[in-house]
């Protein structure tokens, strides 16, 4: 990867703050589904143009923040079907039974490093 030989003081794990980013995401769609209502009605009761410009910009606040909220689920969710599973010891947790099972089968390595992977059933 790119980022290996880096010289920054920034630490190797560094990690997002899912939880506030989830916290305000959720915020930003409540209030922005909220005021395109609102500016859905103040449309309708006046007439005016300006209104309906507010309730669209308030309506793609809140597909955003709707978006942005099933993004961090499925990060949340982990890997799925389409990508390499990889065992949680290498992202700092215990690996489960998966990462267990791996490393029995394949104690030096990674499955992928193994030519005889898709040779063999697994157990």
């Amino acid at each position: 990867m790119w980022l290996r030989n880096r010289a920054g003081t920034e630490p190797v794990t560094a990690r997002s703050p899912l939880r506030a980013r989830r916290v305000l995401s959720w915020i930003a769609l409540v209030v922005a589904a909220a005021a395109a209502v609102f500016f859905v009605t103040r449309a309708m009761a006046t007439g005016q143009q300006v209104w309906v410009w507010e309730a669209a910009l308030a309506a793609a606040v809140a597909v955003v923040a709707a978006v942005d909220l099933a993004v961090l689920r499925r990060r949340r969710a982990g890997p799925s079907g389409g990508g390499h599973a990889r065992s949680g010891a290498e992202h700092g947790g215990s690996g489960g039974e998966h990462g267990q099972q791996e490393q029995q089968d394949h104690p030096g390595g990674h499955p992928e490093d193994d030519p005889d992977m898709g040779q063999r059933p697994h157990p």
